[in-house]
């Protein structure tokens, strides 16, 4: 009975590691678009503002942009560029964010990212909150966006020399 006891415990945990594994899935799938890893970062009590993060895989043959974000915990959701103009980086609302035939495109802390505004409470780490991301050909996806914590680091490729994600596709 004893041999059999840890063969009883690698079936069971098995099991719950199948069970579980849709639970912990982050990747979103539309048409030939798979979104990756959406998440954000805590805010501080008080913030009016925070950020999503995620990257978008095109797998198709046609290029396609993010045209629109939606979530019902700010009073509005943007698209955003953070780049370098004249040595200062500068944050701008975008009307879009392409997103290349072929390729991948990070929106990571300090490139393209979803901006919430006016937000209605603080993004507390370990909170899920909604997001509905809009393309012009693929269509609308709703995704879970995960809160990390504040001092996350970002798991994103990173600019030489600078502590910030490239804000162009990644190839």
């Amino acid at each position: 009975m004893q041999r059999l006891r840890p063969r009883v415990h690698v079936f069971a945990l098995i099991a719950a590691l199948l069970f579980c594994a849709p639970a912990l899935a982050r990747d979103y799938t539309l048409k030939s678009l798979t979104i990756v890893d959406p998440q954000a970062r805590a805010t501080p009590p008080g913030a009016r503002t925070g950020g999503a993060y995620l990257t978008i895989e095109n797998r198709g043959r046609d290029n396609d942009q993010l045209v629109r974000a939606s979530s019902p915990i700010a009073d509005s959701t943007e698209l955003h560029a953070m780049r370098m103009e004249g040595g200062v980086m500068r944050m701008r609302s975008v009307t879009a964010i392409g997103v290349p035939a072929g390729s991948k495109m990070a929106l990571a802390p300090g490139g393209y990212h979803v901006m919430f505004v006016g937000l209605r409470k603080p993004l507390v780490a370990g909170d899920h909150v909604p997001l509905v991301l809009t393309f012009e050909k693929a269509g609308t996806v709703d995704v879970e966006v995960v809160v990390t914590p504040l001092d996350a680091a970002a798991s994103s490729p990173r600019m030489p020399g600078m502590d910030m994600p490239a804000p162009h596709p990644v190839r």
